[in-house]
Parts: C-alpha cells; sequence; structure tokens
C-alpha cells in the first residue's frame, strides 16, 4: 500500500488513547466522533434546506409531524420534538402567525389542545418536503438501503442503551 492510499479497515480503526483507558474506551471514543461528523455533515445539508423556506429547524420539526401525523397534542408534539412546554407554546404560535397551523379544540379533553396544519401548511408541506426527502437521501446514499436498515437498528440499539445509561447517571 503506497503513502497516499489508504485501507478503509485502518481508517476504522481506533488509534490507542493517550489516557490508557482500554480498547472498549477507545472504541466507543471513535464511534462517538464519527457519529458527530456524519450527523453535522447530514444536519448542515438539512438545515440549510429547512432556512431556504424562511423556516427554524424547530418549526420545521413541528410541521413536519403535523405533516406525517396530522393534528397532533401539543403535549404530544413536545415529546416527540424534544422541546420544552414553552417552546413549543412558542413554536406552534409562531408557524399560527405565518398561518401554517392552527390550534384546535380537543372534544374530550377541554384543558387539551391540538395543532393542525392550515391549507397554506399543507400546500407548503407538499411542496417543500418532498425534496426535502431527496435532500436526505442523498445525504445517505454512500450506504445502500440495507446498510441504512442495517445502521438504523444499530444506532437504534445504541440509543436505548445510552438512554438506560443516562437514567442510571443522572439520577
Amino acid at each position: 500500500m503506497s503513502a497516499k492510499t489508504t485501507d478503509a479497515a485502518a481508517i476504522d480503526t481506533p488509534r490507542p488513547s493517550r489516557a490508557g483507558l482500554g480498547e472498549d474506551v477507545d472504541a466507543a471514543l471513535h464511534l462517538w466522533v464519527v457519529l458527530t461528523r456524519a450527523q453535522a455533515a447530514i444536519s448542515l445539508l438539512a438545515r440549510d434546506d429547512i432556512r431556504s423556506h424562511g423556516l427554524t429547524e424547530g418549526e420545521f420539526s413541528v410541521l413536519e409531524l403535523l405533516y406525517h401525523k396530522g393534528p397532533v397534542l401539543l403535549g404530544e408534539i413536545q415529546r416527540r420534538v424534544l422541546v420544552s412546554s414553552g417552546g413549543i407554546t412558542f413554536l406552534v404560535d409562531r408557524l399560527a402567525e405565518k398561518g401554517l397551523v392552527e390550534r384546535r379544540d380537543c372534544p374530550s379533553d377541554r384543558r387539551a389542545r391540538f395543532a393542525a396544519l392550515t391549507e397554506a401548511g399543507e400546500k407548503m408541506l407538499n411542496e417543500i418536503f418532498p425534496v426535502h426527502a431527496r435532500r436526505i437521501a442523498a445525504a445517505a446514499s454512500g450506504l445502500t438501503r440495507e446498510e441504512q436498515a442495517q445502521a438504523t437498528a444499530l444506532l437504534r440499539r445504541l440509543g436505548h442503551g445510552a438512554s438506560r445509561v443516562a437514567e442510571e447517571v443522572l439520577k
């Protein structure tokens, strides 16, 4: 192998850490760096697309959820979008001011409110979501569909495991 040629396995093999914490820790740190770089690259493309439509990432997250799920209780939006209740109120207010979202009463619980796309919001998402989705697909095209499915399954397991550790550590 020439000096300019690199072996893919060598690139993905973590170098021993200077801290001497062991191979498991070195592998976990290497995974963290690779995940962070991949997420940053894909997020850059997504963020650019979202901003080109005059939206923030938070606003787009709410719109995307409503686009795929239909009317959703505000509390459920908060859980799915991972924003505080005040943050959801702010996002829904801004989207309502833009004419993209409306609040609806919950017929079974007077305390609860739904958010739903307006006709203008539905029209906007019908236009911009396919382009956004293709941009994300292009960003992920470095992996085959099978590899994407494998990565999804592995990352889901990683996320569940990390959540369990966080619950224990952050008690």
